[in-house]
């Protein structure tokens, strides 16, 4: 017996998507690009006589390798995929609730390094970020939307939790002197 609908892995990605990609891509090489300039003229640190393998700019310029080449891996993905009329479609696609809960992801987590960690003690930035992120995505983002007491309670006790462990982790495990 065969059905003339495809399996979901074998639908098409909307052409809206598609030229998403294509941007998204392009940013992500820009993005690679500048983390890896900026690693390759952070300090070496040859005075201090520190091995080459541990200079501060190794581990970011490597991440920078990396996402460039995802990027362009995407970008050379998308402009292979036929998409007839994606430019037309692409609003939709940033307009999409996906998008949206990636815009959201973006604003906390600048909001966490940008604004939080530095203010507020480390433990408390992280215990804050833990709990909006939460309650943000259970009890706004989410469909069907969770209870607002029950997501209160779960982002509370895992808010505390991870921010501890956390914490400790870096405090101890890492030896990391956190802000």
């Amino acid at each position: 017996m065969t059905t003339d609908t495809p399996a979901p892995s074998e639908t098409a990605p909307e052409p809206g998507m598609i030229k998403a990609d294509l941007l998204a891509g392009l940013f992500f090489i820009l993005l690679g690009l500048a983390v890896f300039y900026g690693a390759w003229t952070m300090d070496r640190l040859e005075v201090r006589r520190i091995h080459p393998m541990t200079v501060p700019g190794l581990v970011p310029g490597m991440l920078a390798i990396a996402l460039t080449l995802c990027g362009t891996i995407l970008s050379f993905r998308s402009l292979r995929t036929p998409a007839a009329g994606g430019w037309q479609h692409l609003s939709g696609a940033v307009l999409s609730s996906a998008a949206a809960r990636a815009a959201t992801v973006m604003l906390l987590a600048l909001i966490y390094t940008l604004g939080l960690v530095g203010t507020l003690p480390f433990w408390a930035a992280t215990g804050l970020f833990v709990f909006a992120f939460i309650m943000v995505f259970e009890c706004w983002l989410s469909e069907p939307r969770k209870p607002w007491l029950k997501s209160l309670l779960w982002a509370s006790g895992l808010a505390v939790a991870t921010a501890t462990v956390v914490t400790l982790v870096f405090e101890r495990a890492f030896l990391v002197r956190l802000p």
